[in-house]
């Protein structure tokens, strides 16, 4: 019988889950950051694209007859409630049937629907596909967030979630400087332009559709799923490349665990382990969530629409002003992502969510007393921006370290659909209706509500957070397969040998 095709009812014990946590940084962690990465890069230049070209769109000779509170409301509302419902639908089949299958097939959802959406002639064919854009992008929040962490040493886990996510930025850069280009009319018809713009997007897709046939399938899922053969494989492969590249063999791993193997996992198991086991941490995972979104979806799909509104910046310009933030965004989980693994995660979520809730306070009280240019306003969000980036980022790392094995893909899948529906499609229907009435009080009310969500969420992560640096995802919370006490590390019971599986019938 193969390995892919072995049955249940197996339990092995292995030193797997050690072996990967124990290797240092190489060239190939290098290659899984690429190689799954580079998604969020997409999502920023999607996000950041259609809020950026809203004034073009609602101009005659667009070429669709669409508004620009329809495109920072109702597109963008869809955009995210496709993610959320790709989420949770992809999420369910990525704890099913792997990692690797399904960020493959999610990439190539995001691929053809931001492809057909370049060819949008009205209205309902734009809508149409924006939604199933976000419904691709979501089915991949779940796989890639699962496999960066069941694939990234414990030591790194943290910096490299954060910044993997915060990669969002630099799609967002290249999303405000694209559509410069893309919307001078100098350049390219009123027409055409913005067409461009997501045509780029579904050819950068398929480039890191190609790059990510090398990336592996999670040892860790493998072994739950009766295939532990293929991950000795996998682990045996990396450790020889890291031994070759540094030119000695690495220290042995300690600890071991010893798990049941199983096909799936119940929806009612998963509800029961999230919802009564886990309770507090869940109501960890939805405060940060909806307090992010929020912010984030009403600020990045509107963040245009203030310029031109209150500032009188013209539709054209307002990438300019967009790369600005966007850099600042980037660089807040650059900066900031070590200390999430050193200072500690409770700390550095709960900081980063109140200080940027701060700081978004201030922003709102300068623009109500007409203090701010749009130049000023940038610079606010900026450092608004920067805080809550590496914020935002720990929502993701958190939903998806601290809850068991099999439960990963559909825990972050959960906690994003709902608190993005929450508060990433409120957020932009109630932002684009606050700023197009041109009242600076009703735009200060929307800084106002996003400030108290993210002050809220980080007062609750300053009492739930879970001390989840420098811990295995095992010790972190226990495999619902594992057997015993074997979920932690245990130096004093040694490896299991060198062939790093055991296995025994129940």
């Amino acid at each position: 019988m193969t390995t892919a095709q072995a049955d249940t009812g197996r339990t092995v014990t292995t030193d797997i889950p050690a072996r990967l946590d124990r290797l240092p940084w190489s060239r190939w962690h290098w290659t899984i950051v690429i190689g799954l990465g580079t998604v969020w890069i997409l999502d920023g230049l999607e996000v950041t694209v259609v809020g950026n070209i809203a004034g073009r769109l609602s101009e005659p000779g667009s070429g669709l007859p669409i508004t620009s509170g329809e495109v920072t409301g109702m597109a963008a509302a869809l955009y995210v409630a496709g993610a959320c419902l790709g989420a949770l639908f992809w999420g369910r089949l990525t704890d099913k049937w792997g990692r690797k299958k399904l960020f493959m097939i999610t990439l190539a959802v995001y691929l053809a629907a931001t492809a057909l959406t370049a060819i949008s002639f009205d209205t309902w064919w734009f809508f149409l596909f924006r939604f199933l854009t976000g419904f691709g992008i979501g089915g991949e929040y779940a796989a890639i967030n699962s496999a960066i962490d069941e694939l990234i040493p414990k030591e790194y886990r943290g910096r490299t979630d954060l910044m993997i996510n915060g990669s969002f930025w630099l799609g967002a850069v290249f999303g405000s400087l694209l559509s410069i280009v893309a919307l001078d009319t100098d350049i390219f018809a009123a027409n055409v332009g913005w067409r461009l713009t997501f045509a780029l997007g579904a050819v950068l897709a398929l480039v890191i559709l190609l790059v990510r046939r090398h990336v592996p399938e999670s040892p860790r899922w493998l072994l739950i799923h009766g295939r532990d053969d293929e991950a000795e494989r996998i682990v045996s492969s990396i450790e020889d490349k890291i031994e070759e590249e540094r030119g000695e063999p690495l220290p042995r791993a300690e600890g071991e665990i010893t798990i049941h193997q199983r096909r799936s996992v119940s929806f009612l198991e998963i509800g029961r382990t999230v919802f009564s086991d886990y309770r507090k941490r869940s109501i960890l995972g939805f405060s940060l969530f909806i307090g992010q979104a929020f912010l984030y979806n009403a600020i990045t799909f509107g963040f245009g629409a203030i310029l031109t509104t209150f500032f009188d910046v013209p539709s054209g310009n307002t990438g300019y002003y967009f790369a600005v933030i966007a850099i600042g965004n980037f660089f807040g989980p650059l900066v900031l992502g070590k200390l999430f693994d050193t200072v500690g995660r409770r700390i550095m979520i709960s900081g980063t969510y109140i200080l940027s809730g701060a700081l978004l306070f201030g922003t709102a009280w300068l623009f109500d007393q007409g203090s701010l240019s749009a130049t000023t306003m940038t610079a606010c969000w900026c450092a608004v921006l920067f805080f809550a980036s590496a914020g935002a980022s720990s929502a993701y790392l958190t939903v998806s370290e601290v809850f068991p094995m099999e439960t990963r893909a559909m825990s972050i899948a959960f906690f994003y659909a709902i608190g993005t529906a929450a508060g990433g499609i409120s957020g932009p229907l109630l932002f684009a209706k606050l700023t197009e009435t041109g009242v600076v009080g009703d735009t200060v009310l929307a800084f106002s509500i996003g400030a108290t969500l993210m002050c809220l969420a980080g007062l609750v992560a300053a009492l739930l957070a879970v001390k989840a640096e420098r811990r295995s995802l095992e010790d972190i919370a226990k495999p619902l397969t594992a057997a015993g006490s074997g979920a932690t590390d245990d130096a004093s019971r040694g490896g299991p040998g060198p062939e790093g599986v055991r296995s025994t019938t129940a």
